[in-house]
């Protein structure tokens, strides 16, 4: 899979790239991805709610009227959790949304996020490029110059750039992430993933 290559200014040059099969041209396996997002967003979760029951309500815990007589259901406890005060009958308590996921699959999973942007023409390559100072203006230069703008992207570099990534971080519709670090939801969440010509290398490197 050839891909036009846009030079550091934004603009398409006459050169391609190819796109390596093995990653950008399998068969998304849905079921792969499927797993490997849920597993994302479950362990961003902090587990932290929390509401209280009856043992841990503030109240008396006399008996409020006679067992019977009164005409009336029987009722024990103000701090019954169907009474208004009352305690949260079996109510979230805090927990580790955490499960493991073989390696294996979650490559599988990435390849297959790759190659589905692939097939929808939402990868982009960028030949390697370093901006001077840290000025977001000269970032929104470069995706106003590729089209992007007011789309998500996602941009993966080989390395750490201290400057590339100050000059993004500020905008909301941009994540800048090294190709150590991708995950299969940032990959799909992006309406278009921009990569850097030598991240092509260590991504085909990591996944297979």
């Amino acid at each position: 899979m050839k891909v036009s290559i846009y030079d550091s200014k934004g603009a398409v040059t006459a050169k391609t790239v190819d796109l390596p099969e093995s990653v950008f041209g399998i068969e998304p396996n849905n079921h792969a991805i499927y797993l490997d997002v849920k597993q994302h967003l479950a362990n961003r979760r902090q587990g932290t709610h929390k509401s209280k029951e009856r043992n841990e309500v503030a109240g008396s815990t006399k008996k409020l009227k006679r067992q019977k007589g009164t005409g009336g259901a029987r009722a024990g406890s103000a701090k019954s959790g169907t009474r208004v005060g009352g305690g949260r009958i079996f109510g979230p308590r805090p927990r580790n949304y955490h499960f493991k996921l073989n390696v294996k699959l979650k490559r599988l999973a990435r390849k297959s996020a790759f190659a589905f942007q692939a097939k929808n023409d939402n990868i982009a390559i960028i030949e390697d490029f370093n901006f001077n100072v840290a000025k977001t203006k000269d970032f929104k230069a470069l995706i106003a110059a590729m089209n992007l703008n007011d789309q998500k992207v996602l941009l993966i570099l080989p390395g750490s750039n201290d400057n590339v990534y100050l000059a993004a971080r500020n905008l909301p519709k941009v994540k800048v992430v090294t190709t150590d670090s991708f995950n299969t939801y940032d990959v799909l969440n992006a309406r278009k993933v921009v990569l850097v010509e030598s991240s092509v290398e260590k991504i085909e490197m990591i996944l297979n």
